[in-house]
């Protein structure tokens, strides 16, 4: 299958020199039958918004918040078309510094204001903004999208003190977290994690057939909340409201929350305190699962019987692939752990995401090694942002 995205790069570059944005958008449009609204063009996969300047570096005013908004579910390209050559960037909300043009009245319930092309980062967390990297970072914004970038904006455009704090990190908690990969390693070896893995195997056969309908679900936010609740939630009408909505012809879900904490299943065993998060990867897709808040990932491990686990559930249409429990500190886990550190607050460490190729693989070759300096190194540096 030909991806919709280096079809559009392939012609960008094609016509390197061009030095006509005008033209160039519509030879693009034609090409590929994109749909304009304004001064946006788009498709399913993709929109994208054509600026020129002298130089790849450039300030013009690119678009509103609110028209972002319609298209930030989608990769938003803008194509900088300069004397030489043509320059893809991604501006979907995580990749915007603040909003600059009439942002002063900016807030979460007022979206006000439009960005510059100064505003769009040109590197995040050490990746290039760059056509080569722009689905790896499409992947990345996928699983904050645009609510979960709105606060930080409005804190950046307009100097708001954010709320919340980082969690303070004394000699005993650090000796108890840096610890934590100890524990993890026994609890890995333990009976009580066959235990575990039973009792959440067990829910996942339970419900079989409902989680195989919610992974039909577009909306990659939706379709993990709901997995997950099928799994681990604790309000057995919600659960069955939820079935009987993904049974029903009628489109539509009820309206749910899941409570914004560390793990879906909490279980605690003679000498460990478990929480584990459910994760759910739809293998012929391309995502980044969510891992955890790292003020809140430090706060657990202070305790000194805590353990980190992670229940990933693999699926392909129509089929279960396999299961896996795995600890935070699995090898192979912990490489693919992308932290964005300064993308939440200044008083927020940030949060985590893993790469979705290693949880591929993890559930494909289940593997539960965990290297204990290698784990220590990393808390360490999360302790120390």
């Amino acid at each position: 299958m030909t991806d919709p995205l280096k079809s559009l790069f392939e012609l960008i570059h094609e016509n390197d020199g061009i030095n006509d944005k005008d033209l160039l958008a519509q030879l693009i449009c034609r090409e590929f039958r994109l749909i304009k609204d304004r001064s946006v063009f788009y498709c399913r996969e993709y929109a994208i918004r054509f600026s020129s300047s002298a130089r790849p570096n450039f300030g013009n005013t690119v678009l509103s918040l609110s028209n972002l908004r319609k298209y930030d579910d989608r990769p938003f390209i803008v194509c900088l078309v300069t004397p030489v050559r043509n320059f893809c960037l991604i501006a979907n909300t995580t990749f915007l510094r603040k909003i600059s043009h009439s942002s002063q009245e900016l807030r979460e319930n007022n979206i006000r204001g439009s960005f510059n092309g100064s505003d769009i980062v040109r590197a995040f967390e050490g990746i290039s903004n760059s056509t080569e990297n722009i689905r790896r970072l499409y992947d990345i914004h996928a699983e904050i999208g645009f609510e979960g970038n709105l606060a930080r904006l409005v804190e950046a455009t307009n100097n708001i003190s954010p709320s919340g704090s980082k969690f303070t990190v004394g000699d005993s908690e650090r000796q108890a977290i840096l610890e934590a990969p100890d524990r993890a390693i026994r609890f890995v070896a333990s009976s009580e994690a066959h235990t575990l893995k039973s009792e959440l195997d067990y829910k996942v056969e339970e419900f079989k057939k409902e989680i195989l309908l919610a992974a039909l679900i577009d909306n990659v936010n939706v379709r993990g909340r709901v997995i997950e609740y099928l799994i681990a939630g604790e309000d057995e009408a919600l659960r069955q409201s939820l079935i009987a909505a993904l049974k029903s012809d009628t489109p539509g879900l009820p309206q749910f929350r899941t409570d914004n904490t560390l793990g879906d299943y909490r279980r605690n065993f003679n000498l460990f305190d478990t929480e584990t998060d459910v994760k759910t990867k739809v293998m012929i897709l391309s995502s980044n699962p969510k891992a955890y808040n790292l003020d809140k990932m430090l706060e657990f491990l202070a305790n000194s019987r805590s353990v980190l686990m992670f229940y990933f559930v693999g699926i392909d249409p129509g089929k279960i692939v396999n299961t896996v429990l795995v600890s935070m500190f699995q090898r192979d886990l912990l490489k693919a752990t992308i932290l964005l550190r300064h993308w939440a607050g200044r008083n927020s460490r940030g949060v985590s995401q893993f790469e979705g190729k290693a949880i591929n693989e993890l559930i494909e070759n289940p593997d539960s090694q965990i290297d204990d300096q290698a784990a220590q190194e990393f808390l360490s540096r999360v302790i120390a942002l």
